[in-house]
Order: structure tokens, then sequence, then C-alpha cells
């Protein structure tokens, strides 16, 4: 999979769109992938800053805040953009987006294996894009 297709991607498809903010580099710290934002059910083709916390028109994963590392913060403030921390070192940050071909059957404060799952046989194309982000 190559990031330089996230360019045109957008512009194909006239569809869905799951947007993931993942961190990789946390699983040595955490033990697991920290998940920073999922986005489900975007039919638009841009966001604002900070709209994850206003944004009605599309359903948010529960991300990673929810977890013993991020204090059990409430599903309610978890299904939101959560920030980058990275507590260690520099980490690089990866945001994948997939193109569906139909809405998921989902609801606000789904987990990340739900939304593996809603969308196995229904992805149309795939792109990442990565950014370090220095501690």
């Amino acid at each position: 999979m190559q990031t330089y297709k996230k360019c045109t991607l957008l512009k194909i498809y006239p569809t869905i769109f799951q947007l993931l903010s993942l961190d990789k580099d946390a699983y040595p710290v955490t033990g697991f992938i920290w998940v920073h934002w999922i986005g489900a059910n975007l039919t638009r083709h841009e966001l604002k800053e900070n709209e994850s916390q206003t944004a009605v028109d599309f359903i948010q994963s529960a991300n990673s805040w929810i977890s013993v590392q991020g204090n059990q913060q409430s599903i309610e403030l978890s299904s939101c953009y959560g920030g980058m921390t990275p507590p260690d070192k520099s980490h690089t940050y990866e945001l994948h987006i997939y193109a569906l071909d139909k809405i998921l059957d989902l609801k606000n404060g789904f987990f990340l294996n739900e939304l593996y799952e809603s969308m196995e046989g229904h992805i149309l194309d795939e792109a990442i894009l990565k950014g370090i982000y220095e501690k």
C-alpha cells in the first residue's frame, strides 16, 4: 500500500469513509496499539480542526483513553479524537483511510474490532498517511 494514494482516494470515490488514527509505537509502553480516533460513516470529504468534538453527521469509536493506561476515561469522553502524547520518545502516527460501499451498522462508542468486522467484504480502497510526532 502506497501513501501517495491518499491524495486521490477522496476524489475517486464518492462514497463512505472510515478514518483511523493509530500509534503503533505505543505498543512497548502500553502493550497495545493506541487508538487516537476512529470516525466512521463519513460521507463528506473534509473535516475541520476539532470537529470530532462537535460533528453529528458521522459516528466515532471509543479511543484508547478508555483503557487503564488512559485513566479509564468514560466512553462518552473517549468517543472523539484523543490527542497525541507520546510518553517515551517520538512516535510515528498513522491515519488509515478506507473507502467503503455501504454505511456501517455501528453506534457511537464502538470498538476497533467491531469496525474491522463490519468493514469486511465492503472495502473499495484504502490508504495510509504516516507522520512523526516529536516528543
